[in-house]
């Protein structure tokens, strides 16, 4: 598939997502419930409700694509391994925060191609926030009532370097990163707390430099900002500095990883 044709579905998964977030809004304003997964993450009638939108449009939209989104039916990998174009969705990215009605949540499209990210949707339904990209046609912010901006990663400044970190997701490891970055740097680095994909795109658009994630994730929790932040000139990398790739292992658990701007071995701060 050319680049052309990824970027002939980013208009209608925008809207898509946006539609997702109409659905999501609709629960956040109700005394909603709270139940907790076999992995003891929480779920809501939010997650659903958007799961249900995002894949009555795609299947419309692109018939011939499958779709695996977080709350589908586990799909064996042996089918998922022969997929050579997927939508990789994540309907609710940061429950956690929706629970607790800080608005730090995100509606999650990502396209699949060949094991990459080749287009990216993220959107805050609470601030209207909507993040975009598409392969080779580069990565957009657009904020309520402006205009699209295209958006870039920034120049580390390894001196004075700004870190993004999760909301409700902390561990020793990540208290390990930051006390020997502070060690080699002599400063004691910025710290920006924040739910959802909205950190990876905090790094896209140059305002962090870097985002570790040194614990479980899925992989459709990082796909549509992967793409985003890949247009932005960055990248997301394990330990060993290898780009994350998608369906490419039985498990869909990503491994511990940094959300970079700038080639740099933030691994050497473990």
């Amino acid at each position: 598939m050319s680049n052309q044709n990824y970027y002939q579905y980013l208009e209608q998964a925008i809207a898509i997502a946006k539609a997702a977030g109409d659905a999501i809004m609709q629960v956040y304003s109700t005394d909603f419930d709270v139940v907790k997964k076999d992995d003891n993450s929480p779920l809501t009638q939010a997650d659903l409700a958007a799961h249900h939108v995002i894949v009555a449009s795609l299947s419309k939209l692109t018939p011939h694509i499958p779709i695996l989104t977080e709350e589908s039916e586990a799909i064996d990998y042996e089918i998922r391994s022969k997929w050579q174009q997927y939508w990789l969705i994540d309907p609710l990215d940061g429950t956690r925060e929706f629970v607790k009605r800080n608005g730090e949540f995100t509606v999650n499209i990502a396209l699949i191609d060949g094991k990459k990210p080749v287009l990216g949707v993220v959107y805050a339904p609470v601030t209207e926030l909507l993040y975009f990209a598409s392969q080779s046609y580069g990565a957009y912010k657009h904020a309520k009532s402006n205009n699209p901006e295209k958006i870039q990663t920034r120049l580390l400044n390894i001196k004075i370097p700004i870190i993004a970190g999760s909301r409700s997701h902390s561990n020793e490891k990540m208290q390990i990163f930051m006390r020997n970055l502070e060690n080699a740097t002599g400063e004691k680095p910025e710290l920006i707390r924040l739910g959802s994909s909205l950190k990876i795109c905090l790094v896209a658009e140059g305002l962090a430099d870097v985002y570790p994630r040194l614990g479980p994730t899925s992989e459709w929790d990082t796909a549509a900002a992967h793409c985003i932040l890949l247009e932005a000139g960055g990248d997301i990398v394990d330990e060993a500095g290898a780009s994350l790739s998608y369906s490419s292992k039985s498990s869909l658990l990503n491994p511990s990883f940094f959300a970079s701007g700038s080639m740099h071995n933030w691994a050497t701060y473990l």
